[in-house]
């Protein structure tokens, strides 16, 4: 192994789409093109939003596509205690606090003003809890191997929410501990995602975690330009016969890859040989938009 550790961490919300098959394809040859590791996160961190069952269609789906993962399936909602564990940390270093604030409350504002930063306004209410974005590392800068040399001030994007109210853990402080705790080394993720880096790179310094490389890949958007997602009812990519076959080609096409033309019709094991070793996200143009296939 070459000491690289990828991950594909899809929200259990519907089954996968064509815009999630190439974030998972793309994350899978950047691993597999260097020897590395691929793991499977199943980030299920808002119950609600995740129907039963859903995890298991997108195992199936990554196996139809020849995605296969190296380790046991993390899944995020047995993790409470040690996200409680590193809250408590974070709390420690007054970097966190609780927030009484409701969206509503705040709504005229273009990010959240930071009046509980001193105790919560309301402590009777329900407490969210917020990371104390102006006291962490700033500013924060990174180098994307696509959108090359990036540079925040997390302050001018507002103290982000850590734990909601009800109780659940947020995307941020999840993603953080579970990439340490998995030793992920380079995180290939969707473009959609990378303004929220910053705060990510904050809570990796205050917990003294190593910092990720970052790929983040072109959006899929639809027919009408919006970007490809479950919200906006993107159709699921298909398991059966030799549509995966097809399907693949499509999201080589879509990562700027240009298998070849041969391999168009090829099987799902031919054509991820071949595109394992021919994988350069050189060729990928961040300004192209990639629009996903017609599910007809």
């Amino acid at each position: 192994m070459s000491g690289y550790r990828g991950r594909f961490a899809p929200t259990p919300s519907g089954p996968l789409h064509f815009g999630s098959l190439v974030a998972a394809l793309a994350s899978f040859l950047d691993a597999r093109h260097v020897g590395g590791e691929w793991l499977l996160r199943i980030e299920d961190v808002d119950p609600p939003r995740c129907p039963p069952g859903t995890s298991d269609t997108i195992r199936r789906q990554l196996e139809a596509y020849g995605l296969s993962w190296d380790a046991a399936v993390m899944i995020q909602s047995e993790r409470d205690a040690p996200y409680q564990a590193v809250l408590a940390r974070l709390a420690e270093q007054r970097l966190a606090y609780p927030c009484s604030c409701s969206r509503k409350e705040w709504r005229d504002y273009p990010i959240y003003p930071g009046w509980c930063r001193s105790g919560p306004l309301r402590p009777e209410r329900a407490l969210a809890w917020r990371l104390r974005s102006e006291l962490a590392l700033r500013p924060v800068s990174w180098h994307d191997r696509l959108f090359g040399e990036q540079r925040y001030d997390p302050a001018a994007l507002g103290d982000v929410v850590l734990k909601r109210k009800e109780g659940l853990w947020s995307y941020q402080l999840a993603v953080v501990v579970d990439d340490a705790e998995q030793g992920i080394s380079d995180v290939v993720r969707g473009a959609d995602l990378l303004d929220n880096t910053p705060w990510q790179l904050q809570l990796q310094a205050a917990l003294g975690y190593p910092q990720p490389r970052y790929l983040h890949l072109p959006l899929i958007v639809a027919a009408n330009g919006q970007k490809l997602s479950k919200q906006n009812r993107a159709a699921a990519i298909p398991v059966g016969g030799d549509a995966p076959r097809d399907y693949l080609h499509r999201a080589l096409v879509a990562l700027d890859q240009a298998p070849p033309r041969e391999l168009t019709g090829a099987s799902v094991t031919d054509q991820l040989a071949a595109a394992i070793a021919a994988w350069d996200p050189a060729r990928l143009h961040r300004e192209a938009k990639r629009q996903a296939p017609d599910p007809a």
